[in-house]
């Protein structure tokens, strides 16, 4: 903990180029080649352009601030968090509570005349698009390309003449139709459509029904869309080429599970290097871990681009567990995304992220070591978390970790409770309640809580304060705490420590699940009953994940 503001600015200097490895999951072998996934945790739908011999992808956000995560690679390997495009969803009286799995749905990221845009669909409101040419700074508020409801998957593609295409797929939940990809024209600075869309390709009725997530790509003359089919958790990837931006489009499948262990390989982006290599970076799903980033060699074959490696000759590539690297024009460094936190900086780490648009209630920063997030005020019909928006998270890391967090919770009143989660569908937390002047170590566990299910509650211990306020005139009472997840294989535990050395298991074995399009995600909840009562909060100390 750092006790002065002073202190935590004196730190950024060293912290914004501080090189983080992680202790769960590092994709880098440090011998030349690198280990699937180079990402093991939930960014969903990724997409990644090339600046020279920099890489920047983005992800699927959905309803989760800040929204199009930015991260930056040297090497295609090793990933770093460098900021985010989105600070809030409009419209704000939909995104200010949780939107589950609305927002921002499958992005694609570009570079064009010396600027970097994202475009994505919001499945309910219409084609969106940032720009900015820091793509580590601020991004320009959102424009509204394409209004309208059920467009999702957008892709721009710049033709040497300075036209501008979109393609896209279609939201059957919105639109009531499905599995084909349209193309149509923009204006030549990607800002409003000035041409109605053509269907392009049509999976309707075949092997590549529930075609999605088109990336759309010029080379040496042919106009390329490549895409996923047949399912998120089972499909393929396809490649379609055509000598004209509509079509039609001839395709192959060029990538698919094959014998390995990868389940569904597609959806991604494609780059061409600066070494003059060719690589994929798609996902593959996890379940209650979410959608994970893998990376695949990419070879020409008669002008189709096999994915993976192609062990008998018939285009389509089977995934890669460990490959070389990419070649670099420097040696790279190892890097991955950030899990652990100090709070030691006036700024919230980059690995978190709140459930709804941020509200200057829900937290903020301390000037001694600590990030405070505030007891959120439940509706009156509180029924579970699910309406709750000021949920602090971050992805899960990889398959086992533990994750240990030291808090001190102070409560203003009755039934304030605060504590460490494991969000999703169903969810799980270890939690303190204020009851009485002491407080009660809980366990809430909720499953189906978007269909509106109650919670169980196990009360695991009573515990006294260690500090009661005297003098104060909203009396408070405080508890110092360490709290602990421990997961292995979809499965979670908990324990608590009063001293930070030694650790009690409690409570039951909680079996994890995804979130709304999202995988299941960890981090800290303080929530107290409707009325006028003052808050109270939740003090982070630290959030630390190790083996």
């Amino acid at each position: 903990m750092r006790k002065t503001l002073l202190s935590c600015l004196m730190m950024l200097p060293l912290l914004s180029g501080a090189q983080y490895r992680s202790d769960v999951w590092c994709p880098d072998n440090g011998d030349g080649t690198y280990t699937n996934p180079v990402i093991d945790a939930d960014y969903s739908d990724p997409d990644v352009c090339v600046v020279g011999d920099d890489y920047y992808m983005t992800a699927s956000s959905f309803n989760c601030i800040p929204g199009l995560p930015i991260l930056h690679s040297k090497d295609l390997v090793n990933w770093e968090i460098i900021g985010y495009a989105l600070k809030k969803l409009e419209p704000a009286e939909k995104f200010d509570k949780p939107s589950h799995g609305n927002g921002v749905w499958a992005p694609c990221i570009r570079y064009h005349n010396g600027e970097f845009y994202i475009y994505w669909g919001d499945p309910d409101h219409g084609v969106f698009m940032v720009k900015t040419k820091d793509p580590a700074g601020e991004w320009e508020e959102p424009v509204c390309v394409i209004p309208g409801e059920g467009m999702i998957d957008t892709t721009p593609l710049w033709d040497e003449d300075g036209r501008c295409y979109l393609a896209n797929g279609w939201a059957n939940s919105r639109s009531r139709f499905a599995s084909v990809l349209t193309v149509r024209e923009l204006n030549a600075e990607g800002t409003k459509a000035i041409g109605d869309p053509v269907i392009v390709f049509d999976g309707n009725g075949n092997a590549n029904r529930t075609v999605e997530g088109p990336k759309f790509y010029k080379r040496d003359g042919w106009y390329w869309i490549m895409c996923p089919a047949g399912g998120v958790p089972t499909g393929f990837q396809l490649a379609m080429r055509s000598k004209s931006p509509f079509g039609p489009y001839e395709s192959k499948v060029v990538l698919a599970q094959g014998k390995t262990s990868v389940n569904g390989p597609h959806q991604g982006g494609w780059v061409h290097t600066s070494q003059g290599e060719d690589w994929f970076l798609h996902f593959q799903d996890k379940g209650c871990y979410g959608r994970v980033v893998h990376l695949q060699p990419v070879t020409w074959k008669d002008n189709w681009p096999v994915m993976g490696v192609d062990k008998d000759g018939d285009y389509c590539g089977e995934p890669v567990l460990k490959f070389r690297k990419p070649k670099t024009a420097a040696k790279s460094v190892v890097m991955n995304p950030v899990e652990s936190d100090e709070f030691n900086s006036p700024k919230l780490g980059l690995q978190w992220q709140w459930h709804a648009n941020y509200d200057q209630k829900f937290g903020m920063p301390t000037a001694f070591g600590t990030y405070r997030i505030y007891t959120h005020k439940v509706s009156e019909n509180f029924v579970n978390l699910w309406e709750v928006p000021n949920l602090l998270l971050q992805k899960t890391p990889t398959d086992n970790f533990t994750a240990t967090a030291k808090i001190r919770f102070t409560s203003k009143d009755q039934n304030q409770q605060g504590g460490i989660i494991m969000m999703g569908l169903d969810y799980s937390a270890l939690v303190v309640k204020r009851v009485g002047d002491e407080f009660q170590l809980q366990q809430i566990t909720c499953r189906s809580a978007d269909k509106g299910k109650k919670e169980d509650v196990k009360v695991i211990a009573t515990l006294k304060p260690t500090a009661v306020d005297k003098i104060d005139y909203q009396p408070a009472i405080h508890e110092d705490i360490y709290l602990r997840m421990t997961v292995n294989d979809g499965k979670c535990r908990f324990a608590y420590s009063k001293n930070g050395k030694k650790y009690e298991s409690v409570g039951d074995e909680f079996k994890m699940r995804e979130g709304k399009w999202i995988g299941a995600k960890i981090g800290f909840v303080a929530i107290e009953p409707a009325g006028k009562t003052n808050r109270g909060w939740i003090d982070a100390d630290w959030f630390r994940v190790t083996k």
